[in-house]
């Protein structure tokens, strides 16, 4: 099933809504990405190579990118 990572940016968070197989997904879930850093643009990648997806995002304010790991 695939899931749907959005970029809130007048948030400063991302959202993570799953998808529960029937058509529909949960309510979304959000991760901070501090301050006024009004996230952009969202990708999804194993990044530390745990074999789990981690999120990158790309700040608007700040011209930064954040890495949320996935625990």
């Amino acid at each position: 099933n695939v899931d749907i990572i959005v970029a809130n940016y007048g948030a400063n968070n991302v959202g993570v809504l799953i998808n529960t197989g029937n058509g529909t997904f949960i309510a979304q879930v959000t991760y901070t990405t501090g301050g006024s850093s009004n996230p952009a643009f969202v990708a999804a990648a194993d990044v530390n190579e745990d074999g789990k997806i981690d999120i990158i995002v790309a700040n608007y304010w700040g011209n930064t990118v954040g890495v949320l790991l996935n625990t």
